[in-house]
């Protein structure tokens, strides 16, 4: 996601929140007292961009053979080096594939080390990595947007969950400075490894060097949103298979494309349209999700942008194991949220905010899962539920809104709003448990309307709610489970300082005992005063000069972190 400016010519957009301050929540009657917990716990919590960690993305997932075991992908700065005088950017050929790992359920997380190309100590050099390895040594650079997912590991026999369990880790990936391994801006790649335990443990061989999985890639495609499926219940026609979509942003047009693999990842099919957006029509898809059924069927979800709008959700399946999908059908409008943010447009980059001028850039982007009934299939409902935040009642009225479909996407219920009271939800993630009993939901809320100033807080936390199934399908009431501490997302900030940075995802994974939830948090970072007063003069006439904030900041300025737990639908948490 680091390098898309360099395909359309706008600044990067990477961002980070903090407060110096907590701001204080209103009581809420139905709050739970669960905790969370520190995810990225290896990571710095000074000296930016080191300390910069978000966008959890597809970025949670529990090894169905040892649920003890969960695993966590964010985007990760903790190899790069810190400001100079000159500025904040990415260090040229580091990778930023965060990786954590839980062995006890998510009361606790782990951050491995590995070897790779890193410049923690300012001088990029081979050192030290918080990273998924092997990026370094073959040739490319991981830029992030993490999507993880279980399935069966292979053998002599095909796919067996006997077998044991393997993790699929897929990113953006360039080419290392001065390496050629690809033609394009930015493809799609994807790791793997048959012994997380190991992995967990800093053994850098028990990941398998990345697989480039986006083909035909011509020197303007810029690969970008991907997301990550293994068809992991056994009652599949398709058990085994492993599907790939992502956004293939180009100069003429930007399809949703999906790869597939029948050999656990080594070889990928060539991607497949299954919907073509021209960028001077629509300014395009974003966001892809993909899932599969108890039967096999794949199903691809993506949102459509359109200008004018509204935007739609829209849904394309496979009925052979991705081999072709049906043509692509509308399954709700989305009226997208945020603000068009005066600062991002000043930079040439115009981007709409969540929370004010020079805010978190937002869309209304989209969350599903399916009841597969995963590991077996055997108590399948196969019932799907959607989720995206939506403004149909105006700015500062954002909802998450939620519908389902009990016949493989044919019908679906009408929206229901999912949030807790008055929260401003943004990047809703939603899970149901495998037998369809239970649905669970998170997102950040934020507690303050748009601001079109800097200098007053932006409250933000971590909420995870949850609802029964009912035996006809609809959604009991929402209840919460969780809030987490608050923080100030003016603490966040792009690597250009202009702006804050939360990034596009938050995400949740649920199984038969209750739902590992993952999002960006900020309680831990500072507002900087001086970053305040130059993000807001740079829609004057006079701009600040851009400050140090090594120099000028509070320590923990820019530092923002993925928080997470366990929580179960009897209101336990871990």
């Amino acid at each position: 996601m680091r390098t898309l400016s360099r395909l359309f010519g706008v600044l990067p957009v990477l961002l980070l929140v903090g407060a110096t301050t907590p701001v204080a929540a209103a009581p809420r009657d139905d709050e739970r007292h669960t905790s969370d917990s520190l995810v990225t716990v290896g990571s710095p919590k000074t000296t930016f961009p080191r300390n910069k960690q978000n966008e959890p993305a597809v970025g949670v997932a529990i090894n169905p053979m040892d649920p003890s075991v969960l695993v966590a992908g964010a985007n990760e700065e903790i190899d790069n080096a810190p400001c100079t005088d000159t500025g904040c950017p990415f260090t040229p050929g580091i990778t930023d594939n965060g990786i954590y790992f839980s062995v006890d359920g998510g009361r606790s997380w782990t951050q491995p080390t590995y070897t790779g190309w890193s410049a923690r100590t300012g001088t990029p050099r081979v050192g030290p990595i918080g990273t998924v390895p092997w990026f370094f040594e073959n040739g490319l650079e991981g830029d992030g947007d993490p999507a993880l997912a279980f399935g069966p590991r292979p053998g002599p026999h095909g796919f067996s969950w006997e077998n044991g369990a393997r993790l699929y880790y897929a990113s953006l990936t360039s080419d290392f400075p001065g390496a050629t391994t690809f033609d394009a801006f930015e493809a799609i790649a994807v790791s793997r490894t048959d012994d997380v335990r190991a992995a967990a443990r800093s053994d850098k061989n028990a990941w398998m060097p990345p697989v480039i999985a986006s083909k035909q890639l011509t020197p303007d495609t810029f690969s970008d949103k991907e997301a990550i499926w293994a068809d992991n219940a056994t009652s599949s026609r398709f058990f085994g298979n492993v599907y790939v979509c992502w956004t293939s942003f180009g100069t003429i047009d930007s399809p949703i494309v999906v790869a597939r693999s029948t050999d656990g990842g080594t070889n990928w099919s060539n991607p497949i349209i299954v919907f073509n957006a021209i960028p001077t029509t629509f300014t395009g898809p974003t966001a892809c999700s993909v899932r599969t059924d108890s039967k096999g069927t794949v199903y691809v979800l993506f949102e459509q942008i359109n200008t004018p709008a509204p935007s739609q959700e829209m849904m394309a399946r496979s009925f052979d194991g991705g081999q072709t999908f049906e043509t692509s059908r509308v399954v709700t409008s989305v009226n997208e949220v945020g603000a068009l943010d005066p600062v991002h447009v000043a930079n040439g980059d115009p981007r709409f905010t969540f929370d004010g001028i020079a805010g978190a850039r937002t869309f209304s982007g989209l969350s599903i899962d399916i009841a597969n009934g995963a590991p077996s299939g055997r108590d399948a409902t196969d019932q799907m539920v959607l989720t995206w935040s939506d403004s149909r009642h105006g700015l500062n009225h954002e909802e998450a809104l939620i519908r389902t479909s009990t016949d493989r996407g044919v019908h679906w219920s009408d929206s229901v709003a999912a949030q807790q009271g008055v929260d401003r939800p943004d990047f809703p993630a939603i899970a149901i448990s495998p037998d369809g009993r239970d649905v669970y939901l998170t997102y950040d809320a934020f507690l303050a309307p748009w601001r079109s100033t800097t200098s007053t807080p932006r409250p933000m936390q971590g909420v995870v709610r949850h609802a029964s199934v009912g035996h006809d399908g609809r959604l009991d009431e929402f209840e919460t489970l969780h809030r987490g501490e608050i923080g100030d997302a003016r603490g966040s900030s792009e690597n250009n300082l202009c702006c804050e940075f939360l990034g596009d995802y938050n995400y949740v994974a649920a199984n038969r005992s209750g739902a590992a939830a993952v999002w960006n948090d900020v309680r831990n970072a500072a507002v900087c005063p001086a970053i305040n007063a130059y993000r807001e003069s740079l829609i004057t006439a006079a701009p600040l000069p851009k400050p140090n904030p090594l120099k000028v900041c509070p320590a923990r300025f820019g530092n923002s972190d993925i928080f997470g737990g366990f929580y179960r639908a009897d209101g336990g948490g871990d």
